[in-house]
């Protein structure tokens, strides 16, 4: 096992999601939020609960904001490939 020896000092931070879910009939709605103190990602998604299944908006409320969710760590992989391209690695101080 190896040792971490950095005499970097540690830090931590504290991303915040937020998500705001909206039924309409048989269609649910989720708008994502994503802010990281530096930077703020939306998504917005939705599904549609079919007309043949019992009603439980409780599904439709997983399906959606699982969508959402799918989009801003896509969203993420995006824009950490984008800034690794661009040598954009610069810490804060």
């Amino acid at each position: 096992m190896t040792q971490h020896t950095s005499t970097e000092k540690p830090h931590s931070k504290q991303w915040s999601v937020h998500l705001d879910l909206f039924e309409e009939g048989d269609l649910t709605k989720v708008h994502a939020v994503l802010d990281t103190g530096d930077t703020t990602l939306r998504s917005r998604a939705s599904a549609q609960r079919n007309p043949h299944d019992t009603p439980v908006p409780e599904i439709g409320d997983e399906y959606a904001a699982g969508r959402a969710l799918i989009d801003l760590g896509n969203q993420l992989l995006r824009a950490g490939s984008t800034d690794s391209a661009s040598g954009d690695l610069a810490v804060p101080g």
